[in-house]
């Protein structure tokens, strides 16, 4: 389950992060220990732990949480609502302060570091990064963020900078390892891996890139 972060002077869904965590965590409590196809729960389940006695306001939020991927909708088989991965990450979610943009810029020079330090030092990863750029909340004048968004462009290493012997991971572990180690500089920093720069998120910023030639795949 992927950690999620939830910030204090943020509103999700009309409610406060606390008590957000805490009305999925009483419906998370309902299925704990079920299987995932028994893993659900009514309309007026989830309506009480959610504090919501108007049946309207209830339809409404559940709706809201099955049109953003929370709440699978009932189906042939099965007449209660399924509490989705996204769901289960709100009730084991983060309560954080916000992230100062001063802070966030910190964090973003430290991943072009770390950039730089694996193209230049991580041989046995057969993918090296070509461009990092933040986008999301960063590309705005807040000064607080819920987040730390990078957009991160990785292409194959050139054989020239890849180490001879050993052995070498595959691209599916490659790519996990620069995500962890990215995520690892703080929780805040969210890695948005592409394989080249349209596909990144707009507005962005270019804050690392490599211009070493690129070597085309041979596998």
């Amino acid at each position: 389950m992927k950690a999620r972060t939830l910030v204090t002077d943020r509103s999700y869904f009309g409610m406060d992060p606390l008590n957000l965590r805490a009305a999925t965590a009483r419906a998370f409590s309902r299925v704990v220990g079920l299987s995932p196809e028994r893993a659900r729960i009514s309309a007026r389940s989830f309506r009480q732990d959610f504090g919501l006695g108007d049946a309207d306001e209830g339809k409404a939020l559940i709706e809201e949480f099955v049109a953003e991927g929370l709440l699978d909708p009932p189906n042939e088989m099965q007449p209660d609502y399924g509490l989705t991965e996204r769901f289960v990450e709100l009730a084991f979610a983060r309560v954080v302060e916000p992230l100062p943009r001063e802070r966030a810029k910190q964090l973003l020079a430290k991943a072009c570091e770390l950039a730089a330090r694996v193209n230049a030092e991580w041989v046995r990863n057969p993918l090296e990064i070509g461009l990092v750029a933040p986008f999301g909340g960063y590309m705005t004048r807040d000064k607080h963020l819920a987040e730390l968004s990078l957009g991160v462009v990785v292409r194959p290493r050139p054989t020239s900078r890849r180490a001879r012997w050993g052995r070498i991971m595959t691209k599916t572990d490659a790519a996990h390892e620069i995500r962890a180690a990215l995520r690892q500089i703080s929780s805040f920093i969210h890695v948005r891996m592409v394989m080249n720069k349209e596909r990144l998120p707009r507005p962005f910023a270019v804050a690392f890139q490599d211009d070493s030639p690129v070597q085309l795949d041979d596998d």
